[in-house]
């Protein structure tokens, strides 16, 4: 368990949930698929994806995926998730659920992809293509006011209690001084002057899709919102140095773009340090890891 609200799923939930609803499925096989901070996930059969949310809080997350993916699906340079089914709470399951079309790839990391420079030249893209997409009468607001669409200003208290937690824990291995500097440093300047657009929010390797070396798709768009896009660059730190540049070379940020984003990575990783020390040991290595990164390529230039 992650959450202290936290609903507990397991195969026999699924069954139910999918004989209740989805007779038609009833037969196929079931198997776990992965899990993260706001679903879990298993796959029924060759071609489909059940995703269930933690908690309550994370299951109107799904409704917002059914309402817009498969109207920005037609506009995006690369797949993303295709809802074919909206479960509805029962007995087994009190929540919110869906059921996705299955999309064939591995996680993106040292062992997919073929060439790092052109992957993040193909993620850019679909940054690109993403904020670049009409809003169509959204906006920032309710499930689609998440806070990596905002002020930097407006998370200083709680982003500050986090760094207390990592000077606490991580500070022997990470520099979390220089980590402080570079989170003053985008709140130091004023908000972005770019207009409001569609972001993804979480475009961290798990939730990017490799087949046959090349960014196939991208999933998990639990945290789609509204917002400024500044935050959206944050995940090119979790990424080798060649695909860093391989983004920055299509998207060409100017200097106040990079350290607003680069402070909404390094709030990101101190965050999830934070929040999940005592739970999820897997995902603080990737916030260590991307905390790492940002410290790296500080000292590379």
């Amino acid at each position: 368990m992650l959450h202290e609200d936290e609903v507990a799923v397991d195969p026999a939930t699924i069954r139910a949930l999918v004989e209740a609803q989805c007779p038609q499925w009833a037969g196929l096989p079931l198997s776990p698929a992965g899990a993260g901070t706001d679903n879990t996930m298993y796959r029924l059969g060759d071609q489909l994806l059940v995703r269930l949310p933690r908690t309550a809080e994370k299951a109107r997350s799904l409704r917002k995926e059914q309402r817009w993916l498969p109207r920005l699906a037609p506009l995006l340079t690369h797949q993303i998730p295709a809802p074919v089914h909206a479960g509805t709470p029962a007995a087994a399951f009190p929540l919110p659920w869906s059921i996705y079309r299955w999309i064939d790839g591995d996680e993106a990391g040292p062992g997919t992809v073929q060439d790092w420079t052109t992957f993040g030249a193909d993620l850019a893209a679909f940054v690109r293509a993403l904020h670049d997409v009409d809003l169509m009468g959204a906006t920032r607001a309710g499930d689609l006011s998440g806070y990596r669409g905002g002020s930097l200003r407006d998370c200083d208290g709680w982003i500050s209690r986090c760094f207390a937690d990592c000077r606490r824990t991580v500070a022997t291995e990470l520099d979390i001084e220089s980590l402080h500097r570079f989170w003053r440093a985008g709140i130091a300047l004023p908000d972005p002057s770019a207009p409001h657009a569609w972001l993804h929010s979480d475009l961290k390797p798990t939730n990017l899709l490799v087949r046959d070396g090349t960014l196939e798709a991208v999933i998990d768009f639990g945290g789609l919102s509204v917002g400024f896009p500044d935050a959206e660059h944050a995940a090119v730190w979790d990424l080798p140095p060649q695909a860093r540049h391989g983004y920055w070379s299509v998207t060409r940020l100017d200097e106040a773009t990079w350290t607003r984003a680069r402070a909404w990575a390094v709030a990101v990783g101190v965050s999830g340090i934070s929040y999940y020390w005592h739970t999820y040991p897997a995902f603080v290595a990737e916030c260590r890891a991307r905390l790492r990164g940002i410290l790296d390529d500080a000292a590379s230039r």
